[in-house]
């Protein structure tokens, strides 16, 4: 039996790794933590409005068991609900471990902590730091970390890339190979667990409002490897981005919470600048539409309205793909101390000022509800895996545990705004005591020689390397990328019919076969941002082919994954009591007996396997269909 001192390796510096670590470190275990930049640039930091807790600090009878209800039923019920449960009714108690860090939330004129109001519900729910909740939090995590870093209990490896797992002869996850993306130099790093926390992956869009690091690249290697992907075909578009010829930026839900509302000119083509289109003439189509929450509908929601509104019936803003969040009817120094953040990016990348015109916007890429599997443990009598509780979010490799966007367990077929990052402080400290409880029984029984297969793999990763190094090849990894965001974008995006969908899964197949013959435009061995690009690139054509294959077999109309063809809408004008709604009801529950199920992809040679597996749905049964109205 070893005696070596038990260490894990966390990837990803955000929320969700950095409570994995301090869960680790609180154990005992040493803590190798990797991450492509410095931690506290971290996506996490981008997070804008707010976490959600039911505090009821307003006084409106809110209560944990609404929080509940609203996430299920957010999520179209499709994701597990145990492990929601468990979520919400610890979010207060989450609250106050980030006040004792030192976090400085938003508070009333009292003191108390102040809420704002998020989509998808109908109380203040939502604990903020003015528009930069995120940053805070991060922050806060990160100091504690430190403080063991300062003791050598964690050892940070920033602008670093994880390349691949190191699986020894049992097939367990016993660590992982890296590059230095400075040097170019491949190590291979072993460990009791590793625990994936790498955030989304956007820019399998192109144009996203994830930051450029967003790929989702480490969980398509994982993927590679053998671990199961989830629901991939549940993207979630946000209602609010702004257009720009880089990127997509986020215009935070916030906005909608503190009284922003979206609207367009009822006249198509407007010319006229917005402030002087009387109200009349204004169609505030959230409002008409979804009167019980108008402009705090969910995102799914909103974006299909707003795409409704632009695509179908023509009236974007001066006949363009976008429509206005206006802040100007709200007192502007009100707007600048609530959302100070977001007007300073809107202002820095068009120049205009939002408290005195309405800014534009359209549905952008923005989070995915899909991830890896999770809920696998050791069957004791066979020594295998075999599904358990969500609770200890194993992957189907041994070892191997994913937390935070890259795991798949919270949000079904859509986010609620200011989940993410509660599911991500959340996921994060079980995936660090989980893997903290699966060391220790590993410690027990034992470690094998690991020195073997950690250098096979550094040298088989090595010579991927070389191999693109010294390509010549006709392919362009930006060109391709370019391709594979316009496929996406074009075919996979907020609404999908199964004739582009099948266009999509053969020019990814298509690309990726051009992947194969890249030529790199630098093949410098210091600091050469191709070579990793070039890897990433690949990657992203595999997870893409994952989510167009899971959107193709799903024939139905759920969260953020709709084809029109398949809809079911709720009778106009009838609700709970009437027959006509009786009746649709009856409809929704046969459709759910075929689709209330996960998808889920297992990687083979010719592509993405997809299979369905059940959802637990035993905290609150499918009864009554989402309706916003």
């Amino acid at each position: 039996m070893s005696t070596a001192k038990p260490t894990a390796i966390v990837v990803g510096g955000g929320l969700g790794g950095l409570w994995a670590t301090l869960r680790l470190v609180e154990a005992g275990i040493s803590v190798d933590l990797f991450a492509l930049f410095e931690v506290k640039r971290s996506h996490s930091a981008c997070a804008q409005g707010g976490i959600n807790a039911v505090l009821d600090t307003k006084g409106q009878g809110d209560t944990v068991w609404q929080h509940i209800v609203d996430t299920i039923k957010g999520g179209a019920y499709l994701a597990d609900q145990p492990p929601i449960k468990t979520m919400c009714e610890e979010a207060p108690g989450l609250i106050r471990t980030f006040e004792r860090m030192g976090v400085t939330f938003s508070r009333t004129p009292e003191g108390l902590l102040d809420l704002r109001l998020f989509g998808g519900v109908k109380y203040k729910r939502t604990v903020f730091a003015g528009a930069s909740t995120g940053q805070q939090l991060l922050y806060g995590v990160d100091e504690q970390v430190r403080r063991y870093e300062d003791q050598g209990l964690v050892r940070k490896h920033e602008w670093w890339e994880m390349l691949s797992l190191v699986l020894d002869g049992d097939g367990r996850c016993r660590g992982i190979t890296a590059l230095d993306l400075r040097s170019l130099q491949v190590e291979s790093f072993s460990a009791d667990a590793v625990i994936l926390a790498t955030g989304g992956l956007g820019l399998v869009f192109g144009k996203s409002t994830n930051s450029s690091n967003s790929t989702g690249a480490a969980a398509s290697r994982a993927y590679q490897q053998g671990a199961w992907f989830m629901n991939g075909e549940f993207i979630q578009y946000h209602p609010t981005g702004m257009i720009g010829d880089d990127k997509l930026r986020l215009m935070s839900e916030a906005s909608r919470g503190e009284g922003a509302r979206i609207w367009t000119p009822r006249r198509a083509g407007d010319p006229r600048d917005p402030r002087s289109i009387p109200e009349d003439e204004r169609f505030y189509f959230l409002e008409e539409w979804y009167p019980a929450y108008g402009n705090t509908v969910p995102r799914d929601v909103a974006s299909r309205a707003i795409w409704k509104v632009v695509k179908h019936l023509g009236l974007g803003v001066r006949g363009e793909d976008r429509v206005y969040l206006d802040l100007t009817h709200l007192p502007a120094d009100f707007v600048r101390r609530r959302l100070g953040a977001i007007l300073e990016i809107y202002e820095t990348f068009t120049g205009a000022d939002p408290t005195e015109t309405p800014m534009e916007i359209f549905p952008a890429p923005h989070y995915s509800m899909g991830g890896l599997w999770i809920d696998w443990e050791q069957d004791p009598a066979t020594g295998g895996m075999k599904h358990g509780s969500p609770r200890n979010h194993q992957t189907s490799i041994p070892g191997l545990f994913a937390c935070g966007e890259c795991d798949g367990g919270y949000h079904g077929a859509n986010r609620l705004g200011a989940n993410s990052l509660l599911s991500a402080s959340f996921s994060g400290r079980v995936a660090g005591e989980s893997a903290a409880a699966y060391i220790s029984g590993r410690s027990r029984a034992g470690r094998p020689d690991l020195e073997g297969v950690l250098g096979a793999e550094q040298r088989r990763q090595d010579e991927i390397n070389r191999a693109l190094l010294a390509s010549d090849g006709p392919e362009n990894p930006f060109a391709l990328h370019r391709e594979l965001g316009q496929i996406m974008t074009d075919k996979v995006g907020v609404e999908r019919d199964n004739r582009s969908l099948d266009e999509a899964l053969t020019g990814l197949a298509d690309l990726q076969e051009r992947s194969r013959r890249l030529g790199l435009d630098d093949r410098g061995p210091w600091a050469n941002a191709s070579l990793p690009y070039a890897r990433q690139v690949q990657d992203m054509i595999v997870l893409a082919r994952v989510i167009a294959a899971g959107a193709r077999q799903r024939d139905e109309c759920r969260g953020s994954h709709h084809k029109p063809e398949f809809e079911m809408e709720i009778p106009a004008g009838k609700f709970p009591g009437d027959p006509e709604f009786e009746e649709y009801v009856v409809r929704w529950k046969e459709n759910n007996e075929r689709w209330l199920k996960a998808t889920v992809a297992q990687h083979t040679p010719e592509g993405p396997a997809v299979d369905f597996r059940p959802v637990d749905t035993s905290v609150l049964p499918p009864e009554t269909p989402r309706d916003y109205r």
